[in-house]
């Protein structure tokens, strides 16, 4: 069906500001955009829907860059053994339509809480059985003993937000494992976080071998990289080793940074900010003392964010949104506060912050040469937004304020 939107403001991803502009919609993309108000109406006549955009921005569909659909309001990583797996899954899905409904048609996951969560997401968006973004699934966390997901209860048995593989072999094994199970990301923790007694963020629990047998297997079968490295040092192992998307990099120092540069268009980066951001700046609203966010050091590990964060944006790395959403501290659906976080701890500007949303993450799903930019030929993944986001970014916080959330060419709320 032929899809028009008319008299809306277009913000393409290209340029800074928006533009008057009428666009058609046909068999899921963008078939025809037209300057000169009226003019597709002429050429259509009556035929297929007709959308009225007076009032409105016009816009790419938001990419989530650090997606965990089966985080479903978690507060410890021990809480995943407690869900019953039937009820994780619909739990799950919910989360999956929850994203759509605020605007996120696309999803890249930064690890799925149980084996094949986000496979099985994956499958039943592509099929139509399941509202929700389209989804590149991953498994588990793969990490090693004393490290981030390693909790103690992690066993072959019982998989859970992590998978536990020590030595090389192992690893093999495990990563081996998420591939036969149908991921597109393979996600691996080199360093630890704050919130682990035994293994705190600045620290790096896997071996150089272990990193290089998990990457083995990821080029083998062709699967997207993706890391979990807060260290200094486990930046430069992320780096050296190849990894497509390597998450957080808060205490990154020179060298670590100048790699990142010399490196920023065979990797993406991104800062994972809102579980931190919530932890040191809200914590009282979620029940969490002040003194557990002072002995695990999250105001240091803030500062360092922001200030690594700066110097990537100004050096040109491309930076990708997603802030650890699905913990208690998180919610599900409030997503879009990243972008305002960018604008106002990482110094973007509104159009920047915008393209890391869109563009940015576009490409970090390998669909940079359809996807994120309203522009003819491209799939037809848009917004329409009441007002103007280009200089009030936290208006796609607001559900209310999302007229139309389009996703290749179907209107889904």
């Amino acid at each position: 069906m032929l899809t028009l939107i008319e008299n809306a403001l277009v913000w393409d991803a290209e340029r800074a500001g928006r533009r008057a502009a009428d666009v058609l919609v046909d068999e899921g993309r963008i078939a025809r955009i037209s300057e000169q108000r009226g003019a597709l109406r002429e050429q259509t006549g009556d035929v297929g829907r007709h959308v009225d955009g007076t009032g409105c921005t016009l816009m790419p569909g938001l990419v989530e860059g650090h997606c965990h659909l089966s985080f479903t309001a978690l507060t410890t990583n021990a809480d995943v053994g407690n869900i019953p797996p039937e009820d994780h899954v619909l739990a799950s899905a919910a989360n999956a339509t929850l994203l759509l409904r605020h605007g996120f048609t696309s999803a890249f996951s930064a690890a799925s809480a149980r084996m094949r969560i986000d496979v099985a997401l994956r499958n039943a968006i592509n099929a139509g059985q399941l509202a929700g973004p389209r989804l590149r699934a991953a498994g588990p966390e793969l990490t090693v003993t004393g490290g981030l997901g390693d909790e103690g209860q992690m066993h072959q048995d019982r998989i859970g937000f992590g998978l536990v593989a020590d030595g090389p072999q192992a690893m093999r094994l495990a990563a081996r494992t998420c591939v036969r199970e149908g991921v597109d990301n393979l996600k691996i923790n080199i360093s630890g976080d704050q919130f682990v007694p035994h293994a705190r963020g600045e620290q790096t629990p896997l071996c150089v071998d272990e990193l290089d047998a998990f990457m083995e297997i990821a080029r083998k079968y062709g699967k997207t990289t993706v890391a979990h490295a807060r260290s200094s040092e486990s930046v430069k192992m992320a780096v050296r080793a190849g990894i497509d998307c390597i998450y957080h990099c808060d205490y990154a120092d020179s060298e670590a940074l100048d790699m990142l540069e010399a490196n920023k268009d065979k990797l993406f980066v991104g800062p994972a900010f809102g579980l931190l951001h919530n932890t040191v700046k809200e914590h009282e609203l979620f029940g969490m003392p002040r003194e557990m966010v002072e002995q695990m050091k999250m105001e240091h590990k803030f500062e360092c964010c922001v200030a690594t964060y700066k110097e990537l944006h100004k050096r040109g790395v491309r930076i990708v949104v997603g802030g650890d959403y699905g913990f208690s501290l998180t919610p599900m659906g409030t997503n879009a506060r990243d972008i305002s976080h960018f604008v106002e701890f990482f110094g973007f500007s509104t159009a920047d912050a915008l393209r890391c949303a869109t563009a940015v993450g576009a490409d970090l799903m390998g669909l940079g040469h359809e996807l994120g930019l309203v522009r003819e030929g491209f799939l037809a993944d848009l917004l329409l937004v009441e007002g103007d986001p280009t200089q009030d970014v936290s208006l796609l916080q607001k559900q209310s304020k999302l007229r139309m959330v389009m996703k290749e060419g179907i209107i889904c709320f």
